[in-house]
This record gives C-alpha cells, structure tokens and sequence, in this order.
C-alpha cells in the first residue's frame, strides 16, 4: 500500500493540473468572444456627460461623438451609465425585436407626479391593456368626430392674437394643445372643472422638470400637492360621470367601461395616474412641434407660400359657413409633408429612455444588466445616408417614404405613442387657420435654440401677428 501512495498522489495532481488548465483555456477563450462594453468617455462621477450634452447643440455633441467612437458607444447621462446607439438597425433592436429585454424608466421623482400606474412606466400585460385602451380612444374614427371640435379650440386660441401683438408662439401653442388633451380624454367638461383642472396641472408642470425635494415651498413640492389635488378633482369627475351613466367616447369612458375577463375594473388611482400620463404626453411635444412649423415656415417663404395656395383652396371650398372635414386633413399632402420634415428636424425626442434588464450583447457589445440602451433618433433622423443635405429643410424628401426606422419622432414599437394621429391632426388644423387667417414675424433672434427640456426655438418663438384683411 505505501508503495502505491505516491503514483496515487501522482495521478491525482495530475488529474487537478489537467482541470487546472483546462479551466484556464475555457476562461480564456470565454473572455476573449465574451462581448465588450462600447467605446467611449464616462465623464466625471456621477454627473458623467451631463453638462456637456446640456450646454451645446445635441446634434454637434452626438455628432462629435459618433464620429469619434462609431455608431454604438458608452457615457453616463444623469447619473446613468448608457449605451448610444445611432443605427436604425439598433433602434429597431432595442424597441421592436428584443423590446422584452428592455424596459421603459424614468426618475422616480416624475412618477410621483404622473403616478404609478401611468402606462409609461410599465410593460407586460398591464401595458398591453392600457395601450389598448388608450387607442381606442383615439382610432381614426374617434379622430373624425373630433375634427370640428378641435377646429373651434383652434378658432378659440386664436381669437386674442390682435393685430401687431407679439405672442409667444410656443405658450399659445401649449394652451391649445391642452385644450384638446382635455377634450380627447373627458368630452365637454363643465368650465368650472376645467379651470381646475389647468391650474393645478400648471403647477405640477412647472415642478416636473425641478429639483425633487418635498421642502416645504419649492416647485417640487407644490407639484406634489397640486398633483394630490389632480387626483381628487379626476375621481369626482369619476363618481359624476358614474352617476350620470353616460355612453361617452372619450378616454375617461373607455377607462370606466373596460372589465377583465374576471369582471375586474380599473380603480380610480389608475384612471387618474393615465388621464394625467396621457396629459402630460400631449401637452409639449405636440406644443413644440407647432412651435417648429411656425418657425419653419416663417424662414421659407416660397414654401411658405405653397401651404397657403394649398390650404387657401380648401377654405375657399368650404366658405365661411363649412367646418374643415376629415377628408381634408388627410388630403392636405404639401402641408403633411412640411409637418414630416419639421419633425425630422427638430427631433423633439432626441432619444428614449430604456433599462436592460439582463446582460445583452448587440453587435460584439456588452449592454450590461442595468444599464440605459438609448436609441438617438436625432442621430438617425439627421444622417446624410439616409437624409440627404440633412441640415436642410426640404419637405420634398417626403415625395417618396423614408427607408424603415429612419424616421422615429413618435418613438417605435410597443411603446410608440399611441397618440401620434392626434398630433399631426392638432397640427394640420392649426395650420389651415394660421395661414389662411394670419400673417407673421419672428420677433428677436432668429436662429437660437433653449432645451427646457424639449428643443425650442429661442424664447418659445415670439412673433407679431395681423390677421389677414381677406382670406
């Protein structure tokens, strides 16, 4: 026995250094195809890029940074550590095919305010349903019977722009787009109810974008209880809407009326958490991108001239007495096109917010667990490849369709927004008025641009109107 001890021994520490090795050329080989993070600069801690991306153009500082790492790189946004990805190919990746490996996010602080059960913050079958819901609201044949209605709301916004007064293009456009937020998702609502509605969502907006402490007398903190008033004028209007039974088609009803499969219903905090999600999500984007057309225009006369012909010859059709009809807004082709364009342009949404939520790989690169994966559409929507001369604006681009997740200024996907008609109808009947019914100037700087936190033309556009002596 003692003289088979060592070749025991022996075999045995050559059984552990075969393992030994073994386990070495696996690892290695495994790190070696292992995916790796993108380049890129991580900036300081904890406020990384912010600064940079803040205090510049986006399109130079996403420019710049593309040209220098390629169409997939690394930096931190907000404390965030993030993966840019500037390819329609990636965009597509993220929010359409592996969508399910990514999920929405945003601060905490902003869903205190939208609350919790705001379809943005969620995925899965709780979105699925409250999207749905969401569009049946706002189908084409719910958009045709609000045509006339958001007609008079337009009529209505204009109607104190005197002559040779100066307004601010992007506030009068926000109070419009409020407007129809409220009328898509209550119908008519008492005047008294509206007013308090807009106040107190005046001042939860004005908090959205603030420093989130709950110190007593900061803009955080009054958000946060007129955000706890919202909601108890939204389940009054809840408990007299119930009373009254009536068969509405507004948001609020489809809200009311859905039951689950179990006879389940939506509580009262989760249909006032979506009105105020969807509130929020019509209010500025819209907003800004009637801000940009105005502008737009305003710097391309002969286009300019264009949209009017085009939008002169339907106002000429319908007289003074005949309200614009569906048909019409679908068939305003030069002005759709204009719209198209300043979308692109402006790229109100320079890009999404989403979490991996496991390790990814795209392309050879690691997106780990935790991470943000942010698709820049402004990177997209602004590429020579696909956009040609893209500092230009030529709404004749749009003569033929843009090649597929080129052109995302309402996002793409299961999270696209749902209400994305509705916009381009705000905007189309906003127009067809503005045109036919006013002529403008810019009134200061003509080129300047603030982020707040959407790009705006600087000072939200002032300009001086006169109505039109004859239409």
């Amino acid at each position: 026995m003692d003289g088979i001890l060592p070749y025991i021994i022996l075999t045995l520490l050559t059984i552990f250094a075969f393992m030994f090795l073994t386990n070495r050329i696996r690892r290695r080989r495994r790190n070696q195809t292992r995916a790796r993070l993108p380049p890129g600069s991580m900036g300081w801690p904890y406020i990384g890029e912010t600064l940079q991306l803040y205090s510049q153009d986006p399109n130079v500082y996403f420019s710049t940074k593309q040209k220098r790492y390629g169409e997939i790189f690394k930096t931190n946004i907000l404390g965030c550590p993030c993966v840019m990805l500037t390819s329609p190919e990636a965009a597509r990746f993220v929010l359409v095919t592996q969508a399910h490996l990514f999920k929405p996010t945003y601060p905490k602080s902003k869903e205190r305010l939208m609350g919790p059960f705001a379809l943005f913050f969620h995925q899965g079958e709780y979105h699925v349903r409250l999207r749905k819901l969401v569009q049946r609201s706002l189908s084409l044949e719910a958009l045709r019977n609000l045509v006339p209605h958001i007609e008079a709301l337009a009529l209505s916004a204009m109607k104190s722009w005197a002559d040779g007064q100066v307004i601010n293009t992007f506030k009068e456009m926000k109070k419009f787009s409020f407007e129809v937020g409220i009328l898509t998702i209550f119908g008519h609502l008492e005047p008294r109810l509206r007013e308090e509605l807009k106040k107190n969502y005046r001042i939860v907006d004005a908090g959205y974008n603030s420093f989130p402490t709950c110190i007593p007398g900061t803009q955080y903190k009054k958000a946060l209880l007129a955000r706890k008033r919202l909601g108890k004028i939204i389940s009054d209007i809840i408990c007299e809407r119930k009373k009254k039974k009536l068969d509405e088609r507004d948001l609020l009803s489809v809200l009311l009326n859905w039951k689950g499969e179990g006879g389940e219903v939506l509580s009262n905090d989760h249909i006032a958490d979506n009105i105020i999600g969807v509130l929020f999500a019509a209010q500025d984007t819209t907003a800004s991108a009637m801000t940009w057309v105005v502008k737009y225009l305003h710097d391309e006369p002969k286009l300019l001239e264009s949209v009017k012909a085009e939008q002169k010859a339907i106002h000429k059709f319908n007289g003074d007495n005949l309200p614009l009809s569906w048909d019409q807004t679908r068939n305003m082709r030069i002005t759709h096109k204009v719209v198209l364009e300043s979308l692109r342009m402006a790229s109100i949404i320079s890009f999404p917010f989403r979490e991996a939520i496991a390790d990814v790989e795209y392309k050879g690169f690691l997106i780990p667990k935790g991470w943000k994966a942010m698709p820049l559409f402004r990177n997209i929507h602004h590429n020579p490849e696909f956009f040609p001369e893209p500092q230009k604006f030529n709404p004749s681009r749009f003569e033929v369709a843009p090649k597929p997740n080129t052109l995302m200024p309402f996002g793409s996907g299961v999270h696209a927004c749902p209400g994305n008609e509705l916009a381009k109808l705000e905007i189309l009947i906003m127009i067809h008025h503005l045109v036919t019914k006013f002529r403008w100037e810019v009134v200061g700087s003509k080129s300047g641009i603030q982020y707040d936190p959407f790009p705006l033309p600087l000072n939200g556009l002032p300009a001086r109107c006169w109505r039109e002596s004859s239409t």
